[in-house]
């Protein structure tokens, strides 16, 4: 019996492409018959996931760009839409970590990248791409926070401001289109066996660590028309999905 496809004939954008989570998210959509969008900075990192996507059975559209070029972002909407008739997923992942360092010896620089990266990019992603999300049927928009957000710990000054307004952000989005079919959600994806976590924790054992083919079918299943949820924060650990294994 065919495996059914969910996507089939659905476009999803993933920014963050390349690598981790972002990669795993579009094989797994791939596999669900989907049309990606890949976003990265790295040619190379983006070739590797269509391989991926193809090996899996979808097809892929790749977009080498720095997400921190106002211009190119602000553009990205209404270049995407001379080719396509919607957008009907929106993953946005791309993330950096930035110094862990305490706040008063945080660079100007350093600040505003975490800042920018993290927060600013998902402003302009909103506004390039709502747009294309409106005219989808049931679109849907998920953003990868962290635990960061909430925890604040002692450090982590700029990765956990950044994650705090993007959590802001995502919250009045989802207020602004209640009444629209658009839903919009934030995922905390918990430790993770990604190389931002590695940095981070450089003495942890990754094996440890579940890796981004476990967050994946969330994310999907986040993407679903049939998921109905909106402004709300979905955690991995939490969520049905989330294997036994890795709960403790």
């Amino acid at each position: 019996m065919p495996t059914l496809q969910h996507f089939a004939g659905k476009t999803v954008l993933i920014t963050g492409a390349s690598r981790g989570i972002g990669r795993a998210a579009a094989v797994a959509f791939a596999g669900q018959g989907a049309h990606l969008i890949l976003v990265a900075r790295t040619r190379g990192g983006l070739t590797e996931a269509d391989d991926e996507v193809r090996a899996a059975g979808g097809t892929a559209t790749l977009i080498e760009m720095d997400l921190t070029d106002a211009g190119k972002l602000d553009a990205l909407g209404p270049s995407l839409l001379a080719r396509f008739p919607q957008i009907d997923v929106l993953i946005a992942n791309a993330a950096m970590l930035g110094p862990l360092t305490p706040i008063t010896h945080v660079s100007a620089k350093d600040w505003a990248s975490v800042i920018d990266l993290n927060l600013s990019v998902n402003w302009r992603l909103i506004r390039s791409l709502d747009p294309l999300l409106q005219r989808a049927s049931a679109g849907r928009a998920v953003f990868v926070t962290s635990s960061a957000a909430r925890s604040c710990r002692a450090y982590w000054g700029p990765y956990a401001v950044s994650k705090a307004g993007l959590e802001a952000l995502v919250t009045v989005y989802a207020k602004e289109v209640a009444s629209t079919p658009l839903r919009v959600n934030l995922l905390d994806p918990g430790a993770t066996r990604t190389a931002m976590r590695a940095k981070a924790m450089p003495g942890e054992n990754p094996q440890g660590l579940p890796p981004p083919e476990v967050i994946a079918p969330i994310i999907v299943s986040m993407a679903m028309p049939a998921y109905q949820a909106n402004g709300e924060l979905v955690r991995a650990r939490e969520h049905a999905n989330y294997p036994s294994q890795y709960r403790s």
